[in-house]
């Protein structure tokens, strides 16, 4: 027994340097710096600008002064099977853009139609700003109801949800008829608010198989609600989705659908 203790000393200590060895080994072998990334994220250093101005590297679609980025649009965004030769209309020229524009913003002319950019649109951060009408008129889908399409086909509702009942993937910030937000972070109408969308478009191969879906990250108001989201193909009001063939860069709209809706400060980014 007297024998065991030298032993059992002896074992430890060979073990307990084998393990120093091994950590010397390891620090010899590992340094912080082998995982440093030092590759310039940009060419250029982007600047943010202060409260409501664009980064540096957007693409300012409006600035209060005038509609010279947007023109008229064909119908009411509808899917690409609600109306043949559909692409071809949204890619034509239809002539300026008949919203008004007072005091730095756009507002909706009820009746004139939808607008859309000049310039197409794939991968994106787009950011926008809107309010609807601080009088209440109507209610549900009613109600200072628009919409942002992206691509001219994938629609991110707009709508006065402050206390105002709808169907969850039709209210504000909803992917329309697809996805309602996770939460609603709206404010009471005649406020400004804002949404910050991370569109992902889809891809096609050359002979119109969808290699990777539409997917979009949303927040309204700063607030998360939509993360990565699934995009089941371009709105449509009835039936369900699916994806056709389309250019990898389209126009984005903005909607008439009869409510004075204003829009300010409108950029995009391209990813």
């Amino acid at each position: 027994m007297n024998l065991l203790k030298p032993i059992l000393a002896i074992t430890f200590s060979i073990f307990l340097c084998i393990g120093v060895a091994c950590a010397q080994d390891r620090q010899v072998e590992w340094h912080p710096e082998l995982t440093d990334d030092w590759t310039p994220v940009t060419d250029s250093v982007i600047t943010t600008g202060a409260f409501l101005e664009p980064p540096s590297d957007a693409i300012v679609l409006f600035d209060g002064t005038d509609l010279s980025h947007w023109q008229a649009a064909p119908g009411y965004f509808p899917s690409m099977e609600g109306v043949p030769g559909y692409l071809e209309i949204i890619q034509q020229e239809h002539g300026p853009a008949p919203w008004k524009v007072e005091d730095g913003v756009m507002t909706v002319v009820p009746g004139s139609g939808n607008i859309m950019t000049k310039q197409g649109f794939g991968d994106m951060h787009l950011h926008v700003e809107w309010k609807t009408p601080s009088v209440i008129e109507g209610d549900g889908q009613g109600r200072g109801n628009s919409g942002v399409f992206l691509m001219g086909l994938y629609e991110i509702q707009v709508l006065d949800s402050w206390q105002n009942p709808t169907y969850s993937n039709g209210q504000a910030g909803s992917i329309y008829k697809q996805k309602a937000p996770m939460v609603n972070a709206s404010r009471p109408p005649g406020e400004w608010q804002s949404y910050d969308i991370f569109f992902e478009a889809p891809y096609f191969d050359d002979d119109g198989n969808l290699i990777k879906a539409a997917y979009v990250t949303v927040l309204h108001n700063g607030v998360l609600i939509h993360h990565r989201e699934r995009l089941q193909g371009p709105t449509v009001y009835i039936g369900l989705s699916h994806y056709e063939p389309h250019p990898r860069k389209l126009p984005i709209g903005l909607q008439d659908h009869g409510d004075y809706v204003s829009f300010r400060n409108i950029w995009v980014r391209e990813l």
